[in-house]
């Protein structure tokens, strides 16, 4: 049966709008504590989000290449890339803990955290250390089961996790503080490993070794970094410049920094339906370029990208209307309820630029295409959105306006370019050189047990 869009796509809706919602709590209920607690908590995620896109070296490629093997049929080499997914996050993993129980506070000194923010920030991100180790493990089985299209099973698992999140955070951050969502968070963290474990048993028959926690297989692995590492580099590469823009927020005071993590919070539910459209676009076109069916590939894309600017402009539209009321939710200062509303409406354009990003960008990787997106979006997020974000924030003095300004244009140059390059067809010779090394890979396994 051939995969479709919405089946896909709905859980991962749903999925991706828990994760922002226990986030948006998190936010609330260290804005009870202090605007500085908010601001200290924002910092951490966006160090921890840092640190997490290096996953995407292993990551961005789990889902295109086990999603290609299982449409040419390949269920073997599906579940050998699965195995060596363990192993590369266990490295990975360890690597971003290890960054964030030493590096806390040079880290967060680079995002320029101002004096009253720094001592909550950086013990909270060194207290979040398992908790990251534990995202790697999770995010990988979660990708397995998405690429073999279970994505209600991986809802299943991820209610569970973001309740019991949700559950103990409520009870433990009014007497701990940030420290009580650290431990809610590792709590759930483990609660997900347990699941997805089960599910991997009883759903794939699929049943790890020990031994697959840090070995590295080549094979393996190097079809996953073909699609993984680009794909990683153009993560990081924005990561990076936005991390840099932040560092300029952090420069204009605590009250900008705290205003930028309450409307981002909103953000984050605008940009979900393009997400999860995209990250279902991703496996589905993974099937189809594995079955060599290109036609129907390209017209999903379309389908799923006309789908998304709708959403994505109806959803910014209404959380602009509604933000004045919405903001209030973490603070009363009148001079950070106006600058805030004034970045929902800014959302309005920002939003359909970056669903262009979304949606092809991880349909372009899903053909295999995945060296252009860094080629062409490095450029723009070098220049574009942080230098961008420092000429207009900071030196022609439009603050926070002008960096989100900045964030548009970037979105949208990166997204405009992104689209000509699906339309052009320029992914079709990577999508065929993929088809032809499963084909081959087949070949030869015949020839072997011939």
């Amino acid at each position: 049966m051939k995969p479709r869009l919405a089946p896909v796509a709905l859980p991962l809706f749903l999925e991706l709008g828990l994760g922002m919602a226990v986030g948006l709590v998190g936010t609330a209920l260290a804005a009870r504590e202090s605007d500085a607690a908010a601001a200290g908590f924002a910092l951490a995620h966006q160090v921890a989000a840092m640190l997490f896109i290096l996953l995407r070296i292993v990551g961005a490629g789990i889902s295109v290449v086990v999603s290609q093997a299982l449409g040419a049929g390949r269920r073997d080499q599906a579940d050998a890339v699965a195995r060596a997914a363990l192993g590369a996050s266990s490295w990975v993993g360890g690597f971003c803990a290890a960054m964030a129980l030493g590096g806390a506070e040079p880290l967060m000194r680079l995002l320029n955290a101002p004096p009253e923010v720094l001592p909550l920030a950086a013990p909270f991100l060194q207290w979040m250390a398992p908790a990251l180790l534990m995202d790697t493990w999770n995010a990988a089985m979660a990708s397995v089961m998405r690429a073999h299209l279970r994505p209600r099973d991986v809802l299943a698992v991820v209610v569970a996790m973001h309740a019991t999140h949700l559950v103990l955070a409520l009870l433990l951050m009014p007497r701990w503080g940030l420290a009580g969502f650290a431990a809610a968070l590792a709590a759930s963290r483990a609660l997900g490993l347990v699941l997805h474990a089960w599910l991997w048993r009883t759903r794939l028959q699929l049943r790890p070794r020990a031994s697959d926690l840090w070995r590295l297989p080549r094979a393996e692995l190097a079809a996953v970094l073909r699609i993984g590492a680009p794909g990683a580099a153009e993560n990081i590469a924005y990561r990076l410049a936005f991390v840099f823009s932040v560092g300029v927020v952090g420069s204009l005071g605590a009250s900008s920094l705290a205003t930028q993590a309450y409307v981002l919070q909103f953000n984050h539910f605008t940009l979900l339906a393009g997400l999860a459209i995209g990250l279902a676009g991703e496996i589905v076109v993974g099937h189809h370029i594995g079955a060599g069916r290109l036609h129907e590939a390209h017209r999903l894309v379309k389908r799923a990208l006309a789908l998304g600017l709708l959403l994505s402009v109806a959803v910014a539209g209404a959380a602009a209307l509604a933000g004045p009321w919405l903001l209030r939710i973490f603070t009363q200062d009148p001079a950070i309820l106006a600058a805030g509303a004034v970045l929902m409406w800014w959302s309005v354009l920002l939003e359909p630029g970056r669903t262009f990003n979304l949606v092809v960008i991880n349909a372009l990787r899903a053909a295999g295409d995945a060296r252009y997106p860094v080629a062409v979006g490095a450029l723009s997020m070098l220049v574009v959105l942080a230098g961008g974000s420092w000429l207009l924030g900071v030196v022609l003095g439009w603050g926070l306006t002008g960096v989100w300004i900045a964030y548009a244009a970037d979105e949208w140059l990166r997204g405009l370019l992104m689209w000509r390059r699906w339309r052009r067809h320029g992914w079709v010779p990577h999508a065929r050189a993929s088809r032809r090394r499963l084909r081959a890979a087949r070949a030869s396994e015949g020839e072997a047990t011939g």
